[in-house]
């Protein structure tokens, strides 16, 4: 199994592509800690996966706040004996053009999109650099690439993780820490599926192949960075979006 022994730390867990994440890396022989700020979905899809045992937990955080989550980056070390993956997964959507875009829905995606990343990739990286190993991976966008109606302040949480990531790459990789970055398209997520069938198939057009990707997807480019089969690859930015037109 390509990360036995492995622990890994996966931020917004509960949903989604964090979701599938986790599943993937338990498959994988990992260890899982969950980190998200939606407690009831964390705990059902604890218990869930409850067969894996002491492999998974799971911890409410909202990366946001920095007390939070140098509480439970300490809470994984301490418990699990190592953070070896770090994979910055959590994110929210405030959208609105750009003229009609208040101050807060501004503030609150650039808190959890872009301050997450920096607060939970401090206090993991902190860990990993005593470990003299680890691999950071970052969550961002297509949209960072190609910009979307609507979306200014996504958009700019996710091309900053982009230009945050290679930074790290280069301060890290003495340490013999790895940090790359995902840029998801136009996923299947259960969000997306309750969306207008119009709207589904407009999305689906602008990929070559024809249609969205599904969370495995992602989850499947989260495990090859995360494993050593990824070992030559650092301050790289992985788009999975099937071949997206711009």
């Amino acid at each position: 199994m390509e990360l036995k022994k492995k622990v890994a730390v996966i931020t917004g867990a509960a949903n989604g592509l964090g979701k599938a994440a986790v599943k993937r890396f338990l498959e994988a022989g990992a260890s899982v800690s969950m980190w998200d700020v939606q407690q009831e979905a964390g705990e059902a899809l604890l218990k869930e996966l409850s067969a894996y045992g002491e492999k998974i937990d799971f911890q409410t955080v909202n990366v946001a706040r920095r007390e939070e989550v140098e509480n439970a980056a300490e809470a994984v070390r301490s418990g699990m004996g190592s953070i070896d993956i770090l994979i910055n997964n959590a994110g929210i959507t405030r959208d609105a053009s750009f003229l009609k875009m208040e101050e807060s829905q501004f503030d609150q995606v650039i808190d959890v999109n872009l301050k997450g990343v920096f607060n939970c990739g401090q206090a993991v990286a902190r860990i990993m650099k005593e470990q003299a190993s680890g691999v950071i991976i970052n969550t961002s966008s297509v949209v960072a690439l190609y910009g979307n109606f609507g979306q200014s302040n996504y958009v700019a949480s996710k091309a900053a993780v982009i230009g945050m990531t290679k930074v790290w790459a280069r301060e890290l990789g003495k340490y013999g820490i790895r940090v790359n970055a995902v840029a998801p398209g136009f996923m299947l997520t259960d969000m997306v599926a309750k969306m207008p069938e119009k709207i589904i198939e407009l999305m689906s057009g602008k990929s070559l192949l024809g249609r969205l990707g599904a969370p495995e997807d992602i989850a499947d480019a989260y495990l090859f960075l995360a494993s050593d089969r990824a070992r030559y690859i650092t301050a790289a930015t992985l788009s999975v979006d099937g071949g997206l037109i711009s």
